[in-house]
């Protein structure tokens, strides 16, 4: 068992979030395909129960699924029927691999002081033209929520700040009032970037 928080709450709780009704986040991940060359290679960083895969999958895209959660990426490979890499972002070591990273509602959970390496690592994993989708619930204070998981809490200006020095050009952050599976109010940070 990891010591990390949010680990703990999607190792513990896998069935139930896999089996929570959830809506695809079908217009970020439109503006994030349609710069993507058919086939491309997309590795998605924290699949949860792999719902994002199966759409990416079911549009032709060459999919890599993972997850930091051991039994978060058993639920996805229930899905799926296909393997899914436990894979923590701090182990990330991709070079030049992928026309895409997806990575919906998951770095909100990396630790601040992370954040600079784990976006290098990002960005190190993308081929030359790659694209990068990401969300984070929006700012305030880093700490847990009411069910145990951290959240860092950018602001806006604090997430592009960290995702010029990394590498990414064309940043486009956009701010959108929802929910989220805790059920409360959750003002979120849609986060689009390239390389160039």
């Amino acid at each position: 068992m990891t010591g990390d928080p949010s680990l703990r709450f999607y190792d513990e709780n896998a069935a139930l979030y896999a089996a929570r009704d959830r809506r695809l986040p079908e217009p970020q991940m439109i503006r994030f395909i349609e710069r993507l060359p058919a086939g491309a290679r997309i590795l998605e960083l924290g699949c949860g129960a792999g719902g994002d895969s199966e759409a990416l999958l079911a549009r032709g895209f060459d999919v890599t699924p993972s997850d930091g959660s051991a039994a978060m990426a058993s639920e996805a490979e229930r899905r799926l029927g296909r393997p899914v890499l436990v894979l923590p972002f701090q182990q990330l070591g991709y070079e030049a691999e992928f026309d895409g990273i997806w990575a919906n509602a998951c770095l909100l959970h990396v630790p601040r002081n992370d954040l600079p390496d784990v976006l290098g690592r990002i960005i190190r994993a993308l081929r030359p033209g790659g694209r990068f989708y990401a969300s984070f619930k929006a700012g305030g204070a880093e700490g847990l929520d009411r069910l145990g998981r951290y959240y860092n809490r950018p602001s806006q200006e604090e997430l592009e700040a960290l995702c010029r020095p990394a590498g990414f050009t064309e940043i486009d952050i956009e701010t959108v009032s929802g929910g989220a599976f805790d059920g409360e109010p959750t003002t979120w940070l849609y986060l689009h970037a390239g390389l160039a």
